[in-house]
Order: structure tokens, then sequence, then C-alpha cells
């Protein structure tokens, strides 16, 4: 097992072969096809059955430190200059109305493998199980200059905008959702939606 530091670093450069890529591409396939049948219906889901402070299989509940998929209308789609209709994100803080959290798609996959690796860090345990989870909190990253690249990443969710239940991605399978092109940017393609943040990040 690679070392914490560059753990999903070294699985994005073990997938650049032909073979490597054409393999976890399949099972990167295999493991959306399955995920993406669990989504259901269209109408927003209500904070009361979103908020869980127990581990939860169920994909209507959400716990920071995890991962998830979910579709999302924003409310101020019209004034934004881009956004993801197709988060994958790790919330780090709950509100009344919604939580903070990050949105890993802001960034491109080699970015995105680096801030990961330094959140992994964060993590309760380095084995990447069930019990696993980041704790990772704003104050931490906005204090932290290694934590830098979690700028672009950083967005306020809205319970009322989520379109769909909650994809929950269980801790063995952050390495595949990570780099699985799921994103869906609106507006702007995501080139274009990476080198901005690319831009951001050294702020």
């Amino acid at each position: 097992m690679p070392k914490q530091d560059d753990y999903f670093s070294k699985i994005l450069a073990d997938s650049q072969g032909k073979r490597a890529t054409r393999d976890f591409n399949m099972k990167s396939l295999n493991w959306f096809r399955r995920k993406v049948k669990n989504i259901a219906g269209n109408k927003p889901i209500s904070s009361s059955k979103i908020i869980s402070q127990k581990k939860s299989s169920s994909t209507g509940k959400i716990l920071v430190g995890r991962m998830y998929h979910y579709l999302y209308d924003p409310k101020t789609k019209n004034k934004l200059p881009y956004y993801d209709r197709f988060p994958l994100v790790f919330p780090i803080e709950y509100y009344d109305d919604g939580f903070l959290g990050l949105n890993m798609h802001y960034l491109s996959p080699k970015l995105r493998a680096r801030l990961m690796d330094k959140l992994y860090a964060t993590s309760s345990n380095s084995k990447l199980n069930e019990n696993t989870r980041l704790r990772a909190n704003y104050k931490l990253l906005v204090n932290a200059t290694k934590y830098r690249l979690f700028q672009p990443t950083l967005k306020r969710y809205l319970f009322t905008h989520v379109k769909s239940r909650f994809i929950e991605i269980p801790p063995e399978e952050w390495q595949i959702a990570l780099f699985l092109p799921t994103e869906r940017f609106v507006k702007k393609d995501k080139k274009f939606v990476w080198n901005q943040s690319k831009k951001m990040r050294w702020s």
C-alpha cells in the first residue's frame, strides 16, 4: 500500500498505462452503473430526511467527512458563471438549511489527487474501510497552507435544491469515484473550470 501522503496520486499515476486505463475505466463504469441506479425522483429532499448524526447506509442521509454524489440545481444558477449539476462532495459543516462541502469536481484529476492526499491525512483511520471519514473542517483548511487547493472546491449547498437522493460512496471506493468523469458543468466546460480553479488556488 502506498504511503498515506501519496496514496491517491499513486493510484492516478498507476492508471496511466493503456491496459491499466482500460481496466480502471471498466471498473469505474461498472461502479457508476451500480451506484447511479439508486438515484430516484426529482423532488427536493427535506433537511429532516437528510441530516443524521448516526451512521447509516441510506442514500437519504449524509454524514460529515463521507463522500456523496447527488443531483443539484443551484438557487442562484442564473447568476453563477458555471456550476456542477452532479457534485462529488465531502460535507465538512452542517447548517439549518444545508451544508458546506468540498466538491472535488472543480479540480483537475491531478490536483484532485494532490488535495485528496492532504485530506487523507485527516482521516479517522488509514484503512479506507466503513469506519473511515475525513475530519477536515473549514477552520483547519483555511489556516493551513498545505490545504490551499481546497479553495475552488468549497461550495455551499441548500437542502431544498438537492434534486435526488444521495449516493454515499464507501471509503474503499473513493479512489474510483475521485477520478470518474461524472462532473456535469453547466455554462462552461470542465477544462475552463479547471483552469479557473488552478488560478484561484494560489490566492
